[in-house]
């Protein structure tokens, strides 16, 4: 019998706090949702400054505003998701449909693989535009911007690496499914059973009853009374 599907075991067990929290994909989670905070936070509270020569507030990125929207919107997006898949961590050794596990498991797959790559994209464009921002921008702003590029940048990592155990809890689901599954047609170690046509070789050939052969009856002879 099956005793685990996708990296858990199967419904029917108690949940286990302490397991829970010490999953690594509970620590790169909860270490996700942290760096999601630092960033979106930073930007939001000090990503914005007044030039000496303009009244409205720039972007500390060169006064790029794509570049401090994209930051916030990844942010706000990776916080939520974060969220919700910490629920559904919680949630999925009570799921015993080994179908809805598989779909869990591969949109983890894909969200993380997607984030991780947004995330590059999204220290690339801060460090890039941090390289050209002004110095009397960098005076006033700089460990704010350095806060949201180095945070943006483990992100990478952590998004990388619960890609990467998600791709895991997928093939170990479906190594478990082909040790679990044969085919019947397939299967050598059963014996096929008998033809019901097989031939037990020629019988012997028996006389016909209405041989020539038979004795001939004798006179008749009435009864005796």
């Amino acid at each position: 019998m099956q005793s685990s599907a996708y990296g858990a075991s199967l419904a029917g067990g108690a949940f286990d706090v302490v397991h829970f929290v010490k999953q690594p994909q509970t620590i790169l989670r909860c270490l996700s949702w942290l760096f999601s905070i630092v960033v979106f936070a930073t930007i939001t509270a000090e990503g914005y400054i007044n030039q000496t020569k303009d009244q409205d507030a720039k972007c500390i990125f060169n006064a790029n505003e794509s570049a401090c929207s994209y930051g916030v919107g990844i942010g706000v997006l990776a916080f939520m998701a974060c969220v919700i898949f910490l629920i559904v961590d919680a949630y999925f050794p009570q799921i015993s449909n080994a179908k809805e596990r598989k779909v869990i498991v591969l949109g983890d797959l894909v969200f993380s693989g997607v984030w991780a790559f947004l995330w590059f994209i999204c220290f690339c464009v801060l460090a890039n535009q941090w390289s050209k921002t002004p110095d009397s921008t960098e005076d006033v702003a700089g460990d704010a911007a350095r806060a949201i590029v180095t945070f943006s940048f483990f992100s990478i990592i952590t998004w990388g690496l619960l890609c990467f155990f998600a791709l895991e809890r997928y093939r170990q689901g479906v190594n478990e499914f082909e040790q679990e599954y044969r085919d019947p047609a397939n299967d050598q170690s059963t014996p096929y059973p008998p033809s019901p046509y097989a031939s037990s070789g020629p019988t012997g050939y028996q006389q016909s009853p209405f041989s020539n052969n038979q004795e001939q009856p004798g006179e008749y002879q009435p009864p005796a009374y």
